[in-house]
Parts: C-alpha cells; sequence; structure tokens
C-alpha cells in the first residue's frame, strides 16, 4: 500500500516553520537546474520566502523552541536508559544554534542588501513582469556561465542556512513526539480533542482510494473530514464511507 503523509499544524509559529522548510526545498530544486528559464523558479521562492521572513520576529520563536529543548535535553539526561551519546550531540548542536541565533541579524538581512536582488525583485510581483524588456539585467545574469550563477546561488543559500539548521531541527524534534497511531472516520469524518501542548497534527492514509483529508482547528479542537479527489457529476465531494487512517499529534 502507497501512503502519503499530510501535516496540520495547530500553532501559528509551526505554520511559519513548515511554509519555511517548504520554501528552503523549492529553492534547492531551483537552485539545482541549468536552464535559465527555470532558474526564474528559483528566484520567485527566493522572493516568497524574503517577503515571508520581512513579516515575521523569527528568531525569537526559534530562540525560544531551543531553550525548551535544551531544557527537556538536560532533564532527560538523569534518566538511567538514555542513549547518552545521543543526548550529548543533540544538547551540544542546540546549544551551537542557540549561540549563532544571538550573533546572527534578522533574517534575510544580507538578501535584501545584495544590489542584484533589489534591483530585480519588484518587477517579479508584476505577472509576466520577468521578460527580458522588463529585466535585461536579470537575463543577462541568466546567460552568464554556469560556474558564475552557481557561484551566486550558493552565496545567497549560504545566508539562509542558520535558518534552515535550524528550523529542521526542532521540526525533527516536533515531528518525533508523536507515534502514529490507527484511527477510523465514520462516514469520513473525526473530530477528536488536541493537547494543549500540541503544535502539529500528522495524518497517514492511503495514497490510492481517490481522497484527501482536510484539517479544521486550533491547540484545543480539531476535526477531519475526508474529500474526494474527483466526484462524479452529482456526488457529494465527501467521502461517506469509513475510511481508516493513522494520526500523530505531535
Amino acid at each position: 500500500m502507497t501512503t502519503t503523509i499530510y501535516e496540520f499544524p495547530l500553532k501559528e509559529k509551526v505554520r511559519n516553520y513548515l511554509r519555511i522548510e517548504h520554501l528552503l526545498a523549492q529553492l534547492k530544486t531551483g537552485a539545482s537546474v541549468q536552464n535559465p528559464a527555470l532558474q526564474i523558479y528559483f528566484f520567485e521562492q527566493l522572493f516568497t520566502l524574503m517577503d515571508l521572513l520581512d513579516r515575521l520576529d523569527l528568531r525569537t520563536d526559534l530562540v525560544k523552541d531551543l531553550d525548551v529543548h535544551e531544557r527537556n535535553l538536560v532533564h532527560w539526561s538523569q534518566h538511567p536508559n538514555i542513549d547518552t551519546n545521543a543526548l550529548e550531540q543533540s544538547l551540544k548542536l542546540i546549544i551551537q544554534l542557540k549561540g549563532k541565533l544571538k550573533e546572527e541579524r534578522k533574517f534575510g538581512t544580507a538578501l535584501k542588501d545584495d544590489k542584484f536582488l533589489a534591483s530585480i525583485r519588484q518587477r517579479f510581483s508584476i505577472p509576466g513582469g520577468t521578460c527580458s524588456f522588463d529585466l535585461p539585467n536579470l537575463h543577462y545574469w541568466l546567460n552568464r556561465p554556469q560556474d558564475d550563477i552557481h557561484e551566486s546561488i550558493k552565496n545567497w543559500l549560504l545566508s539562509l542556512k542558520l535558518l534552515e539548521e535550524t528550523v529542521s531541527v526542532l521540526l525533527s524534534f516536533l515531528r518525533e513526539r508523536g507515534q502514529f497511531k490507527p484511527f477510523e472516520a465514520s462516514n469520513g469524518f473525526y473530530q477528536g480533542v488536541a493537547d494543549d501542548k500540541c503544535g502539529l497534527m500528522r495524518i497517514r492514509c492511503d495514497s490510492n482510494q481517490g481522497y484527501s483529508p482536510t484539517f479544521s482547528g486550533n491547540k484545543y479542537r480539531y476535526a477531519i473530514r475526508f474529500m474526494l479527489f474527483e466526484s462524479a457529476a452529482g456526488q457529494s465531494p465527501s467521502v461517506e464511507n469509513t475510511v481508516s487512517f493513522a494520526m500523530a499529534s505531535c
């Protein structure tokens, strides 16, 4: 059976972390291509990420979450059956990330200060605004030697490395908190009560049944409704039979 995992955040900061993770993954995809037309995709994702970072006081949330994990690891170190080496490595990593974060400027500052990025960013908000007559400097850049292009992209991604490492560590800790357990949604619907410490719900279900879950709720209560990907004329888009799925509260 082929399964798909869907992730639904219950807290705003977790939603931001997931969006950043998603955009960074897309950035790497765009950075790996050598077709000039496809490399524009890289800039689209980069400017979307910069817009997101402009709106967030992200460093405060990251430091607070790292503080929580540091205290938890110190507490777990007192347990006799703990894997001491793994715990010490995790604790060392968290302390290193906290130190770097406290010295870091606001995320995205280096990208905003880049003259080339600043000269092309505004045009990306215009539909079709990346034509050569709109941005001749971009098209000059796209036709430079690939080594020069990759060097520029590497430097831009390097300025986001601390952000990527920190978000990756925090999401890894979060996902590892929850274990998948079996559930059933009667008539395609399931409602539950969330733990107030829960920040993420992960739903795993069969990819071949023609439906996907929709999720609504908050850190206290939530509801899951399974919806058909394609429904026949006059048929309800909601799944009306019992759906078996697995879910992890993280």
